[in-house]
């Protein structure tokens, strides 16, 4: 599917994917700084991606790992610093968390900035949700 708002394009396809971009964005975020290339194409394609466009540059990012029956994780969403404060990741967010595919599954992620909008969307700390780094 895909969503147009003003020069901005969101894709879930897979194919529209710039990889390129995609290494580029992960690699000056906290959490994905050091991951390699092999790492991010598995990740890839083992996930549900949004990819946000910038005439035809894609400059954000988003996968949902999911099971399509009880849960729905939200991974390495990301906009490129040139475009943030535009309302580009609530833009992007909304879009994943309305999707049919899950929209009426348990949805989490797991972040350590930008707690103010993922409120927005009804998520919230949880001291049950345990996790461990690799």
């Amino acid at each position: 599917m895909q969503y147009k708002k003003d020069n901005y394009l969101i894709s879930d396809s897979r194919e529209d994917i710039q990889l390129d971009q995609v290494k580029s964005l992960l690699r000056n975020s906290y959490w994905a700084s050091k991951r390699d290339l092999a790492t991010i194409k598995t990740s890839i394609k083992n996930s549900e991606c949004f990819s946000l466009f910038y005439h035809e540059h894609q400059v954000g990012f988003a996968r949902v790992v999911t099971d399509f029956a009880t849960v729905a994780y939200i991974a390495d969403l990301i906009i490129h610093p040139d475009h943030r404060s535009q309302g580009l990741g609530v833009w992007l967010t909304e879009t994943i968390v309305n999707d049919p595919r899950w929209c009426t599954k348990f949805k989490f992620l797991v972040t350590d900035d930008a707690h103010s909008l993922y409120e927005k969307f009804g998520f919230s700390g949880s001291p049950k949700l345990l996790s461990t780094q690799v």
